[in-house]
């Protein structure tokens, strides 16, 4: 099963690396390699209570901040509880967050998350009161309201058994979140503007550069790796003129990596992997302990007693018949992959293989693991 998965797996990474190989392929719109500078979300927050919930709320006297906040809330609404006995399990404070579109007008809608602070059960059903949605400058940019939805189930018996399916105390509100100011940002008065690469590279960078160049002379200009810098035409505006330079096919370079995830046994290489000429050979030793314990039984009326006696087997086995695998110098990623199916590895040998050969020097890529 493992083999298979293997064979798989190695499979479609080569023709993954086949395929780049073709321009075409290799080309990649603008706009799906970089940032815009200022051109962002940001994270908002803020404090609520979830209301209406039957019996799976906070325990008053488990969460001050629910009654404190209850009592709060009723004052302003000219109900005094200070000195009341709260009691209810209906009602839960949580923390509510979303984000606030790079362009987002007043008046739009967000989707909002709701998670629970005490030791509420589930937050299914209930009803998020108005909430106002702080950002990093402490302002309200949203306000928040609506049922809450969790995705999940959970149900107890009488005994105290319970089935929990995905987390009851978290869920989201649809378009829950209104937003009532919007971010100063004049896209299109600016005079330049900086885009910044998802992964920083010095030849993607300066492709992109020259790309914008052939078209529009003297508007782009590589600053580093993860900055290009570009201005509009005369006569231009700043929309206009990324509206034209988004669509633009640019070649993405990418360094050589080995990415290695040891938990689920998944190894991911890239087409520019190379390996230096080396000679590989795998073979598993196995030592197996076989624990088969006896009991000794005393005679009638010898006053002994009755005595459990180990008794071990040990047994190593060491695989037989692999064969050495050697692989010339500037050998591919179909070479490597070939050559590595041949040796018939599990995905926790190949880890192993491909950490020694990074050891030798033979590994012309980075192994990060993950």
């Amino acid at each position: 099963m493992l083999l298979t998965k293997l064979k798989t797996v190695f499979c479609v990474t080569a023709i993954a690396g086949m395929m780049l190989y073709s321009p075409a392929m290799a080309a990649s719109r603008i706009k799906d390699i970089v940032d815009v500078e200022g051109v962002r979300t940001n994270q908002l927050v803020g404090y609520g209570i979830v209301v209406g919930l039957s019996g799976t709320g906070d325990t008053v006297r488990n969460s001050p901040m629910l009654k404190q906040s209850l009592e709060s809330m009723m004052e302003r609404m000219g109900v005094n509880i200070r000195d009341a006995n709260l009691n209810t399990k209906n009602a839960a404070a949580v923390m509510v967050t979303g984000e606030l579109t790079p362009f987002g007008a007043s008046g739009s809608r967000i989707d909002v998350t709701v998670s629970a602070m005490g030791d509420a059960k589930s937050l299914l059903g209930g009803t998020l009161l108005v909430t106002p949605l702080l950002g990093a400058d402490g302002e309200a940019y949203a306000v928040a309201q609506g049922t809450v939805q969790t995705g999940s189930v959970s149900a107890g018996g009488a005994s105290g058994s319970s089935v929990t399916r995905g987390v009851p105390t978290a869920g989201r509100i649809a378009s829950g979140g209104t937003i009532e100011r919007e971010t100063a940002f004049n896209f299109n008065s600016m005079s330049f503007l900086r885009l910044t690469l998802h992964n920083p590279d010095f030849a993607t960078a300066r492709r992109i550069a020259d790309a914008i160049t052939r078209q529009y002379p003297g508007t782009a200009i590589a600053e580093n790796p993860s900055i290009v810098a570009i201005k509009p035409p005369a006569g231009m505006t700043m929309m206009d003129f990324m509206t034209l330079v988004e669509p633009m096919n640019v070649d993405v370079d990418t360094p050589a990596k080995v990415v290695i995830d040891e938990v689920n046994g998944v190894i991911v290489m890239g087409e520019n992997v190379r390996i230096s000429r080396v000679a590989i050979a795998q073979g598993n030793l196995t030592i197996r302990v076989d624990e088969q314990p006896g009991v000794s039984q005393p005679l009638p009326f010898s006053q002994g007693q009755t005595a459990v006696i180990p008794s071990s087997t040990v047994s190593v086995d060491e695989e037989k018949g692999k064969q050495l695998i050697q692989l010339g110098g500037g050998s591919s990623l179909s070479d490597l992959v070939a050559g590595l199916n041949a040796l018939g590895v599990t995905p926790r040998d190949m880890i192993a293989i491909l950490q020694s050969i990074k050891a030798a020097g033979a590994l012309q890529a980075d192994i990060e693991v993950m």
